[in-house]
């Protein structure tokens, strides 16, 4: 037998990697024969070792085509003298899990996709990352994870789905759940929602929309963790697998940087990702996962600091649900390269912020132009609206914030009647009975991250009532979530939630409610005397979850103005798994 290669022959010094501690010395042989079982060479073991984490799975078109990037994303490891090793992770999908008790698993999701990450990393002593991911959850929960372990990393998006089309317009699944609304209300037949359910979705990939999963696609860019041009191409394009490809050997060149996630992930670039956030009308989840993000790393940046980003930016994306185009268009213009050139042009981004191209914003940003033309992305000086097209609340019925989109909204005000219900269920159950009216607004409480527990997206919901025709004429709030698919006056994350005795708990049907979307005020016209009068008959309320996961989750997931995490985060830590 032939002696071991020193891994310097293939141009990596291992003596400080974390496979060190499985790969390197006599004491590792028994490591070293499972390797052998597994056919890996010695040149290989001697290589470092790069998870390909992905999110593949059968549960929707999301996650479809991950499996697939993940063995492009091994070509390209391998060429650039890399050991990949694949592995996987959940993945739960909200357009499966809406509307249902499903929804529950939906943000939990995230911890549990980051926490198994980094358990299977810090296990096996993988020395880079790679992590691909489809569905709302499971962007932010693997970037979490990149800036936890903080060794060199990149992140992939699996692409966005292909429109689809139905009597000659371009149709998402956010048609679908309005569509559900438009038939409950007596307003659409059987055989057109059947027509439109076969084609709204035609092909593998993420919802087309600016709902989460592309909103955290552009997150990924402007943070600077993802290639450039690697968030815009869908599902089905061939030309992902050249970015997979990319990926997997640019991994390889920041090990040999050392250029690590917190090196890219700082107060600057998280601003730079609120402007996208803001500038392309996108979820109101992002003021959750940015934050999330922003913990792993030690950094303080809560909703608050997200809503001063969001106002301070234009909206000048015109994409759904707010807008009129779908991933598919701005891609066709240049990608998210062409929205971050534009708020580049016009003072906003901070171009000096690195990126996994180890090169800066600006420099990966020369030679791309705004084209012109077309009318998807606007220069910041003729903005769709001056200001973001999410907008953060707050008042004495949120005093720790609450989030609304605003993006395609003419009115920005709203003041009615509280309408008030303890669950999802309950709400959507007196829409579908047309048991409210114009100028209510609903309130569904109970469903934040410990009451709910799991802090549920309200989509199915919103879209009744838009079916109905009574969009514009309602507003909801909730302590739990809104679908990036939501559209109207409906806001979010409103804190404290009701599960811990904050204010939207002590709401009675009738009280009057107040919203102000311009000067970003979220009030309830009832005394403070009141309010305590009503908090001393207040008690707190048993969920349904009082074993397994979500009881778990409820334990230890803290409030939505910080993000909804369950750890102390990178300001905690006494070592750091990359220093191993």
């Amino acid at each position: 037998m032939s002696m071991p290669l020193d891994s310097r022959d293939v141009g990596f010094d291992k003596s400080r990697l974390p496979s060190r501690h499985v790969s390197v010395g006599p004491g590792k042989a028994p490591h070293r024969s499972y390797y052998y079982a597994m056919g890996m060479t010695e040149k290989e073991i001697n290589q470092p070792f790069v998870g390909v984490a992905t999110c593949w799975n059968e549960a929707a078109p999301c996650n479809i085509a991950l499996g697939r990037q993940a063995q492009v994303v091994k070509k390209g490891v391998k060429a650039a003298n890399g050991t990949p090793r694949e592995f996987t992770t959940i993945t739960v999908t909200d357009g499966i899990a809406m509307g249902h008790q499903g929804m529950k698993s939906s943000l939990a999701s995230r911890d549990l996709i980051a926490d198994s990450v980094e358990l299977t990393m810090r296990g096996h002593c993988y020395d880079a990352l790679v992590g691909l991911a489809g569905c709302d959850k499971s962007l932010p929960g693997m970037m979490m994870a990149i800036v936890r372990l903080n060794v060199p990393s990149i992140f992939m998006y699996g692409g966005s789905i292909l429109p689809g089309r139905h009597k000659g317009k371009d149709v998402t699944v956010q048609d679908v759940f309005e569509a559900v609304g438009a038939h409950q209300a007596g307003n659409l037949e059987d055989e057109e929602l059947h027509s439109l359910e076969c084609v709204a979705c035609p092909s593998a990939g993420s919802c087309g929309g600016q709902f989460t999963a592309n909103t955290m696609a552009c997150v990924s860019e402007a943070i600077g963790l993802a290639l450039p041009g690697s968030a815009g191409a869908p599902a089905p394009y061939e030309s992902r697998d050249a970015y997979a490809e990319a990926s997997g050997q640019a991994v390889m060149r920041l090990l040999q940087l050392g250029l690590r996630p917190r090196d890219i992930v700082t107060r600057k670039s998280l601003e730079n990702a609120a402007m996208v956030v803001a500038a392309s009308g996108g979820s109101t989840n992002a003021a959750l996962h940015l934050p999330a993000i922003a913990h792993e790393a030690g950094i303080e940046f809560d909703l608050h600091d997200v809503a001063e980003i969001f106002k301070k930016t234009p909206y000048i994306a015109d994409l759904k649900p707010g807008g009129r185009y779908v991933a598919k268009d701005l891609f066709e213009i240049g990608g998210v390269q062409v929205l971050m050139r534009a708020l580049l042009d016009g003072g906003y981004l901070h171009g000096d912020c690195i990126t996994v191209t180890g090169k800066t914003i600006a420099d990966n940003l020369k030679g791309v132009e705004l084209p012109s033309g077309q009318d998807i992305v606007r220069p910041t000086s003729h903005p769709i609206t001056p200001t973001g097209g999410v907008v953060g609340l707050r008042g004495t019925l949120a005093p720790e914030g609450a989030i609304v989109k605003v993006a395609g909204m003419k009115n920005l005000k709203f003041r009615g009647t509280a309408l008030v219900f303890d669950s999802e269920e309950e709400a959507f159950q007196a829409v579908q009975e047309r048991r409210y009216k114009e100028g209510d607004v609903f309130v569904i409480r109970y469903e934040g991250p410990k009451g709910g527990p799991g802090m549920r997206e309200m989509l199915a919901t919103t879209a009744a009532i838009y079916g109905q025709g009574m969009g514009d004429k309602v507003a909801l709030i909730t302590d739990g979530r809104f679908s990036g698919a939501t559209r109207g006056f409906c806001i979010g994350h409103v804190g404290p939630e009701a599960a811990v005795g904050g204010p939207i708990g002590l709401l009675k049907n009738g009280d009057i409610i107040v919203i102000d979307a311009e000067k970003g005020i979220l009030d309830v016209e009832v005394s403070e005397k009141e309010l305590e009068e009503r908090r001393k008959d207040w008690a707190p309320r048993e969920h349904d979850f009082q074993s397994g996961a979500l009881w778990r989750y409820a334990q230890t997931v803290g409030s939505a103005e910080k993000g909804a995490v369950t750890h102390p985060g990178g300001a905690a830590e006494t070592h750091c798994y990359a220093d191993i």
